[in-house]
């Protein structure tokens, strides 16, 4: 494993971890080189008051049917926001994962990780870049723990938006997904039971439990189990996969055991410093110290 900032040149040799702004990280990796990508960013959790412009045109090659079979293109124009952790979220998005759609293979896929509060404002950007014929699933991350407001539903899940680079041509193997016990074991046969069933779009996961193995302590951590899914089905062994987000490097911890390689890029140092700890990079390594390119 290496480790590099934002100013060398990766080279996909070995497994790289890079300390540096993803959007100038991303820009100098290989076209086409990824089988899959991961995309885990902050969730503009900021009290915001917003206002999201979709123009609609009417257009013979047309993303959308509207009323009597009438097909319409749509845009995604702007986002006008204040008194936001995030202003101007989607803008943020939109140049990382146009640039991300062009660093997956052909049969390469996205997983983009993100809450219910901008859900739907991304998939509307992912259905622009990606096209809508590229989406492939909603995968629904549910779990039970946390706080339980009185006056709503509780908001007990995630949302992971997929999409491939080349409709038809996505890596998909279903076999090398973990299966799950069956809710209802008496309702199939006891081989069934036994074998268990494939996982559908809805999961049920626990977070990562407060003294569990897998617990670095940085705050927006994904358990192994949910990323051990994407990365058996829509990776090949040997290949390579992608996180611009790191965070606490958990894409990185799935594909050491499952035997992809992997390039992780945050500019966080304390995320750099656990994925530094966890991932057993070079002792010495100045991860997160940013070079200033040269003249």
């Amino acid at each position: 494993m290496r480790v590099l900032s934002v100013a060398d040149q990766p080279v996909l040799d070995d497994d790289l971890v890079i300390g540096g702004d993803n959007m100038d990280v991303l820009s100098r990796l290989p076209d086409a080189a990824f089988d899959l990508v991961y995309a885990d960013p902050p969730f503009n959790t900021g009290r915001a008051q917003a206002r999201r412009t979709l123009s609609v045109a009417a257009s013979c090659d047309g993303d959308r049917v509207g009323f009597g079979g009438r097909r319409y293109r749509s845009t995604l124009l702007r986002t006008l926001s204040y008194d936001d952790a995030f202003v101007g979220y989607l803008e943020f998005l939109e140049p990382r994962l146009r640039r991300c759609r062009d660093l997956l293979a052909r049969h390469g896929t996205l997983y983009f990780h993100i809450d219910y509060r901008e859900a739907h404002y991304c998939k509307l950007l992912l259905d622009e870049i990606f096209g809508r014929d590229a989406f492939l699933n909603e995968l629904i991350w549910a779990y039970d723990y946390g706080a339980k407001p009185r006056r709503r539903w509780p908001a007990k899940h995630d949302t992971i938006l997929v999409y491939v680079r080349t409709p038809g041509e996505h890596w998909f193997d279903a076999d090398a997904v973990e299966r799950e016990p069956y809710m209802a074991p008496g309702l199939v046969s006891a081989e069934k039971a036994t074998r268990g069933k494939r996982p559908t779009d809805v999961w049920f996961h626990t977070i990562v439990p407060t003294n569990g193995r897998e617990k670095t302590g940085y705050p927006t951590q994904k358990p192994e189990g949910v990323l051990r899914r994407f990365v058996a089905a829509s990776s090949r062994p040997g290949a390579w996969c992608l996180d611009p987000f790191a965070g606490a490097g958990t894409l990185g911890a799935v594909c050491q055991a499952l035997g992809r390689r992997f390039v992780l890029v945050d500019n966080n140092p304390v995320a750099l410093d656990v994925i530094r700890a966890r991932l057993g990079c070079p002792a010495g390594a100045e991860l997160g110290v940013q070079a200033q390119p040269q003249p």
